[in-house]
């Protein structure tokens, strides 16, 4: 049914969420996942510190994955999390975007809140809403 399932994360505890129900799925279905961290072109940390933070979270997900059995690709890019979700779903190949809704907390969380709602809006494959 889906071969390919996308989850964007931030490391969060809901995003941690929307990663469980993604491999749960995938492994049921025998589906592989595509882990997205986004680095907000936006924010101003030293970019080393946000790609190190990134990797971090993607090779958690890799290893959820592998202790689960199911195939985890990471994608990590510099973007516009709002804005680019549509473009990484196509480019990624997936049928199927699991995501979060809701991520950090204070005006992180509001971001990640309307990347979620963006992400109903634009992405051209059915999109499964974690709370």
């Amino acid at each position: 049914m889906f071969n390919t399932i996308m989850v964007p994360t931030d490391g969060s505890e809901y995003s941690k969420k929307a990663e469980d129900t993604a491999l749960s799925l995938a492994k049921k279905l025998g589906s592989n996942v595509v882990a997205v961290h986004i680095i907000d072109e936006k924010l101003i940390y030293p970019y080393e510190v946000l790609e190190e933070e990134g990797k971090a979270i993607l090779q958690e997900v890799q290893k959820k994955g592998k202790e689960m059995d199911v195939e985890v690709h990471e994608i990590l890019i510099v973007g516009n999390p709002t804005h680019d979700m549509a473009k990484i779903t196509e480019k990624s190949g997936a049928d199927l975007v699991v995501i979060s809704t809701h991520g950090k907390t204070g005006l992180e969380k509001l971001i990640m809140g309307s990347v979620a709602e963006n992400a109903l809006k634009k992405v051209p494959v059915p999109v499964l809403l974690v709370k």
